[in-house]
């Protein structure tokens, strides 16, 4: 008797140029490398993951995103610059995929041991019953730039095919979370510290600033450094956290 295949799991990352705080920022240089290289470097560390997924635009203004993540070996879809969650299921369709890690290519510090916790936090939820659909890194608790979030491509899908606001279409998962009588929502996942307000995306020139310190020193010290080794690297800078602590993060995200 054949066993059932186990779920395939692809994290698919969504880039492009056109940021309109600050355009271009995925290729800007860090340590040696444009942040969207740490980013995908870092993400396909995660353990639990099947494959990694660069999702872009079909504008000619993100060939230099599409042609960095090729030439890594990363496959890349290209789809609607303003239908993201289309984007998204076509990614998903082209991967095969039967688990969707959503992340966002402004994160170049993303914690690859993190997003293998989400991973298996949201399999262990595949046995309740209803099993889980969605499943969350809390961002309130953990510094922004460490977002994840992860559901089946059937509630991708379903998204797809049903959301009709320009949120929806916009913020991939914004159907999702904003339904829990339709979807079974996971309790999102905290460290056991208290919650870090920070700021380790990059929408700003100030982020950029802090993200390249803390990639210089973490690289430097420990190539697969993590999320803690980063929140040592403020403490021992304080000044650092001045750097863009008058940012305010944009939402949904």
């Amino acid at each position: 008797m054949t066993s059932p295949r186990r779920p395939r799991v692809v994290a698919i990352s969504q880039a492009r140029m056109n940021s309109t705080r600050l355009p271009g920022k995925v290729l800007l240089p860090a340590a040696g490398k444009p942040l969207l290289v740490h980013h995908l470097e870092r993400l396909a560390r995660s353990r639990g993951l099947d494959g990694v997924v660069l999702a872009t635009t079909v504008g000619a203004v993100d060939d230099p995103v599409a042609a960095t993540a090729s030439a890594m070996g990363i496959p890349v879809f290209r789809g609607d610059e303003e239908d993201v969650l289309q984007r998204f299921a076509g990614a998903a369709a082209m991967a095969d995929a039967d688990v969707i890690v959503r992340v966002t290519a402004d994160c170049p510090l993303i914690d690859p041991a993190l997003v293998g916790e989400l991973i298996a936090a949201f399999q262990a939820g595949q046995s309740l019953s209803p099993p889980l659909d969605y499943l969350s890194i809390d961002v309130s608790w953990y510094p922004r730039g460490l977002d994840a979030e992860i559901f089946p491509r059937a509630v991708l899908d379903e998204a797809a095919a049903n959301a009709v606001l320009p949120a929806e279409r916009e913020h991939v998962t914004y159907y999702m979370y904003t339904r829990p009588q339709r979807f079974r929502l996971g309790t999102p996942l905290r460290h056991d510290g208290s919650a870090i307000q920070q700021r380790w995306c990059v929408d700003e020139a100030a982020d950029y600033e802090l993200v390249r310190r803390l990639l210089e020193i973490g690289v430097s010290d420990n190539p697969a450094f993590g999320w803690r080794d980063c929140w040592r690297a403020v403490n021992e800078h304080p000044d650092w956290m001045d750097i863009n602590s008058s940012i305010r993060q944009k939402t949904p995200h």
